[in-house]
């Protein structure tokens, strides 16, 4: 009985996904993908801004794995549908950053195996997890270098 509960749920997720996430993080990710390396960068800044912006306030060593994914794809989420109601339509700026938030939104959704039963916004997701990793680890590495850089120039 649970399990059909929890498929139930899913399905009304991926609707309300299809219709809030899907078109910006495609749109993204063909945007990522035919951009060049210095575009890139920009795309990273903004996916990882986005899923630090997400995370959830209390830090739980108790709470689950996907919980916390369920946590942050809905805190996208709400950014997405708040971003669409007052952003600017011909802004690039303001389609870059709820596009970063939808994409965000469906890792995280992908995460908590939400798209289990559709293979279609599974393959999306997967896609969206890999960016948001990606991201995550060039600003990483950025935060790591700057760091190397001010510890030299302290020492010299």
């Amino acid at each position: 009985m649970f399990s059909w509960f929890r498929s139930d749920k899913r399905r009304k997720n991926i609707l309300e996904d299809r219709r809030f996430l899907e078109a910006r993080a495609r749109r993204l990710l063909e945007g990522y993908l035919a951009a060049d390396d210095d575009h890139k960068k920009q795309y990273y800044e903004v996916i990882a801004g986005a899923a630090a912006a997400c995370q959830p306030g209390v830090s739980d060593p108790n709470m689950e794995d996907v919980l916390r994914a369920r946590a942050s794809a809905e805190a996208a989420l709400k950014v997405v549908k708040l971003r669409e109601q007052h952003a600017d339509c011909n802004n690039h700026t303001d389609k870059l950053i709820t596009d970063a938030y939808a994409t965000v939104a469906m890792a995280y959704r992908r995460a908590a195996a939400i798209y289990s039963i559709d293979e279609k916004m599974q393959q999306l997701g997967t896609a969206a997890v890999h960016l948001v990793t990606i991201a995550n680890s060039y600003m990483a590495a950025q935060l790591a270098k700057t760091s190397r850089d001010k510890d030299k120039s302290a020492s010299a």
